[in-house]
């Protein structure tokens, strides 16, 4: 299956083991000496209106998909999704789009 980055974002990424909605796709990292997409980032909500600032962010590694469909990804984790703070490049080796 091909599909854009935009028709990516359209795609919200379920936990097939527990059923939960994480979100829609806001960010995705990819190797730039493979060409390979290395990671799906879901931003986190923000709290009270954004004066409090976000949730932190849900890093999905692309190992974890299981399928993608039409609509949805259906992800299986064997943990609880990476967290992290901010979805930055790191030292040129990897980029992150749609900041």
């Amino acid at each position: 299956m091909i599909c854009t980055l935009e028709e990516l974002r359209r795609k919200e990424v379920i936990d097939i083991e527990t059923g939960e909605r994480l979100g829609f796709i806001d960010d995705v990292r990819i190797d730039l000496s493979t060409s390979e997409v290395l990671e799906l980032v879901i931003y986190g909500r923000f709290r009270i209106l954004g004066i409090f600032g976000r949730d932190t962010d849900t890093v999905v590694p692309c190992s974890d998909i299981k399928v993608v469909g039409s609509e949805v990804i259906l992800i299986e984790h064997a943990r609880k999704p990476e967290q992290t703070k901010s979805p930055k490049c790191q030292s040129g080796s990897t980029l992150s789009l749609f900041k």
